[in-house]
């Protein structure tokens, strides 16, 4: 069953169980932020963190929540998002529920350059996660181009590049310090530490600037999903538009990156279970922002929960994203594709 949406410039068609899933997320990304903003090290009483929220409350509870644990929430969310965005794109676009910019190497690119901008500069991490994104992303193009752009060769090529990127992000890390090489370690595994609202700033303007590109390139990116013979028979223009959302989803996973880190299997699993809860063969970008914030965010809470540990948050969604490997690889087994 769906409902249809008709106005003068715009048709849709809504499932109905694609807004009870919506609306069942939306009430657990929302239960998530309170539990997220109610506990930590510094737990708040069920009345005191709405006082602070509308204004009032102590001095030490507005640092704590405004300051520190409202900016890393929302950072959370948002670099969430993003990475969901970003997975949902690649792997609609290559066909294949494997590939992502954390497999293919974009995020390595990102993590390197913001190591490179970290090292040289001391900082303008936004500046050196997209360039090294980006230089990853022509480099990977670049060699997997031949006649167009085929998505197989690109994973293929992308996951050689990013194994090299890693291998450098190590070796730069050994030129450094200990206490330097230790925080950009703990960095690259992925932690939303000391986030501010600088960081909040980045990723959500981001997101609102490329919120009208997701929208466009929502109907293109769902055609893409059937053969290339269909598609062009429908009138796209493959390499140009694969092209684009290579580059649309590289600023993504590059936005995700330079205030997250580079969050392990984020950007993998949001689609596969978004795709998995509304099966309707579309690319459910929404769905796998909403997924990949959820993600991140309990992620992060359980980091920060855990007792007389303080793990980052990439070691929790490492664990989240682990099985769902585990469980895609063995649906691609059983359909022969492996």
């Amino acid at each position: 069953m769906s409902w249809s949406l008709r106005l003068p410039f715009l048709s849709l068609s809504v499932s109905q169980r694609a807004v009870a899933v919506g609306s069942v997320l939306m009430l657990l990304l929302t239960l998530g932020a309170v539990l997220a903003l109610r506990h930590g090290s510094y737990a708040f009483t069920e009345t005191s963190w709405l006082s602070v929220l509308l204004g009032a409350g102590s001095d030490i509870d507005r640092m704590i929540l405004m300051d520190h644990r409202l900016p890393r929430i929302l950072t959370a969310l948002g670099a969430g998002a993003c990475f969901g965005l970003s997975g949902a794109m690649f792997q609609t676009m290559m066909r294949n529920p494997l590939a992502s910019p954390d497999v293919i190497g974009f995020n390595a690119g990102a993590s390197c350059g913001a190591l490179l901008a970290i090292i040289l500069t001391g900082g303008n991490v936004l500046l050196g996660a997209l360039v090294g994104a980006l230089f990853t992303a022509v480099l990977v193009v670049g060699l997997a181009w031949k006649e167009g752009l085929h998505p197989q060769r690109l994973v293929l090529i992308g996951l050689g590049i990013g194994f090299a990127l890693a291998a450098l992000s190590d070796l730069l890390l050994s030129r450094t310090d200990a206490r330097t090489a230790a925080d950009m370690a703990e960095w690259l595994i992925g932690t939303l530490n000391a986030r501010d609202w600088q960081d909040v700033t980045i990723v959500w303007s981001g997101l609102l600037l490329l919120a009208p590109a997701i929208f466009w390139i929502h109907f293109p990116l769902a055609r893409l999903g059937l053969s290339d013979v269909l598609s062009s028979s429908l009138g796209l223009r493959l390499s140009p538009l694969r092209l684009g959302i290579t580059g649309l989803g590289i600023l993504l996973a590059a936005l995700a990156v330079c205030t997250a880190g580079p969050l392990p299997f984020v950007a993998f699993a949001a689609g596969p279970i978004a795709r998995a809860l509304v099966p309707n063969g579309r690319p459910a970008l929404l769905g796998a922002a909403v997924i990949g914030a959820l993600l991140v965010l309990a992620a992060d809470t359980a980091s920060r929960l855990i007792p007389s540990i303080q793990l980052p948050a990439g070691v929790f969604t490492a664990l989240i994203g682990g099985p769902v490997m585990i469980w895609l690889l063995m649906v691609q087994f059983r359909k022969g594709k492996l």
